[in-house]
């Protein structure tokens, strides 16, 4: 009897370990042609992942794509190297950082290639805006360590202004203090004189009378590898052919807005931005288009990746002096356009 309780048990254990390790197994045959995409925040100036999104080109490609947002560049690149996200959208800076993480992130795609950002004044601006009206002045640049905060913070400093707190001495007060998401709210109610904003926030506080676009920090900035796609070098060793076909499905979203009218480019991106108006969505894109915002190839050049380094670098006091090759892989991009 206790021969047969014994015989019993094992029994039921090999049961148990062999249905654990089917469900195992089950659980590890993931779908490749799904894809979890975390972006960086929401916003009009990833017009053209939203184009391929709302289109079905994605769909087209054979992939099932699903968007999730952060809060920030530093929460995506903790979504990628977690294994939450398999590719993320968010600023290069945050793939120098993280450059000498195991299985390190790879730039694989660049979406903008100009700071988004439009600067607001609280009062209307007679004539042509400069930098020069920064002296003396607050403006609300976002959180500290972020791209479009380093950017602004390169531009002024490249302008000849002195950031600093002593507005007597024609000083600009660059806060850094202040979330990307609230940097709206804040603006209205800190009494400060400039703040950055991305479409579609600069094109809603304006209509609503609360603030002036006077400028594009991108259109002072130049090119700059502002938003790229980026993934753990292991996804894009093996999982190349989905990277490829989530690029080329990306790269006719682009292809879309550079071909049609803002009219038409609207009606597609208003499912992606139920609270704007059409004309609200016709004016960010016009306003994108016009700093030539995207990428037009999605291929990120030696010369700007290294003026990404001397923003980091001149703003952060920091060093960071990695590799070209060992970060950024143009080859999908370069076979895109070819």
């Amino acid at each position: 009897m206790q021969k047969i309780k014994k015989i019993s048990l094992l029994a039921c254990s090999f049961i148990i370990c062999l249905t654990a390790c089917l469900i195992f197994v089950g659980c590890g045959q993931s779908d490749p042609n799904k894809i979890t995409l975390n972006q960086v925040t929401h916003s009009i100036f990833y017009a053209p992942l939203y184009v391929a999104q709302n289109l079905g080109f994605f769909e087209d490609e054979g992939l099932d794509v699903t968007i999730e947002t952060a809060t920030g560049s530093d929460a995506s690149m903790t979504a990628l190297l977690s294994g939450s996200a398999d590719i993320i959208l968010a600023g290069p800076e945050t793939v120098v950082y993280s450059s000498t993480t195991k299985d390190h992130p790879i730039v694989f795609g660049q979406l903008t290639q100009k700071d988004g950002s439009f600067i607001v004044s609280r009062d209307p601006i007679e004539g042509e805006f400069t930098l020069d009206m920064l002296k003396g002045k607050t403006i609300i640049g976002g959180r500290a360590g972020g791209l479009p905060a380093m950017t602004l913070e390169y531009v002024i400093k490249e302008a000849g202004l002195t950031i600093g707190e002593d507005l007597s001495k024609d000083q600009v007060n660059l806060r850094t203090d202040v979330a990307f998401n609230n940097i709206a709210s804040v603006f209205q109610t800190s009494g400060n004189e400039f703040c950055t904003l991305f479409e579609p926030n600069a094109t809603t506080l304006e209509n609503q009378g609360k603030g002036y676009v006077v400028s594009a920090v991108g259109t002072v900035s130049g090119e700059i590898p502002y938003t790229c796609f980026a993934t753990k070098s292991s996804y894009l060793e093996n999982h190349s052919e989905q990277a490829e076909k989530f690029l080329k499905a990306v790269k006719r979203g682009y292809d879309y807005i550079a071909t049609n009218n803002s009219s038409i480019v609207a009606d597609a991106l208003a499912p992606s931005f139920v609270g704007m108006t059409k004309e609200e969505l016709q004016i960010a894109v016009e306003q994108y288009l016009s700093i030539d915002a995207w990428s037009d190839d999605m291929i990120m050049s030696e010369e700007s990746f290294n003026k990404l380094l001397d923003i980091i670098n001149s703003t952060q006091g920091s060093s960071y002096n990695p590799n070209f090759s060992d970060l950024i892989d143009n080859t999908i991009a370069e076979k895109l356009s070819a």
